[in-house]
């Protein structure tokens, strides 16, 4: 029996799926900076989340998912994995319908643990991309 690909039915698409090229390349990359901060006990996800609570100061849930571009029951739910850990604390909010969370010494230090080996995920990921395709990834990044 034929496939409904072999009968035509679906048209063979002339490129290759370029959402698909970049989740594969996502699940690597991510995979190359998890592997790398492992050291640190942390993975990228949680660094990234960690890094914008240490910049914002003592943000809210909804001011974390504002700027990571994430849903807000999304950065909870990541958030209080931080918070089981020891890695960062629940502090009071301006408005107090709202949670804000701060790191903690502890995050504070992993961070600082971390922070190189990103910096050597990020080299590698820069070499294998070249200056260019570096370039070209941001770009896309901004224009979606």
């Amino acid at each position: 029996m034929r496939s409904r690909l072999d009968k035509g039915i679906y048209p063979r698409m002339q490129t290759r799926c370029y959402c698909a090229a970049l989740r594969a390349a996502s699940r690597k990359t991510t995979a190359l900076y998890d592997e790398a901060l492992a050291p640190a006990g942390i993975g990228v996800a949680q660094f990234s989340l960690m890094r914008r609570i240490e910049r914002a100061g003592k943000p809210s849930l909804t001011e974390i998912a504002r700027l990571a571009e994430l849903d807000r029951s999304t950065i909870g739910r990541n958030v209080r994995v931080l918070v089981r850990s020891g890695l960062v604390a629940e502090t009071a909010a301006e408005d107090q319908r709202e949670t804000a969370v701060a790191l903690t010494e502890a995050g504070a230090e992993t961070l600082r643990r971390a922070a190189p080996l990103w910096n050597d995920a990020q080299r590698r990921i820069e070499a294998a991309l070249g200056g260019a395709g570096a370039e070209a990834l941001r770009a896309l990044a901004l224009s979606l």
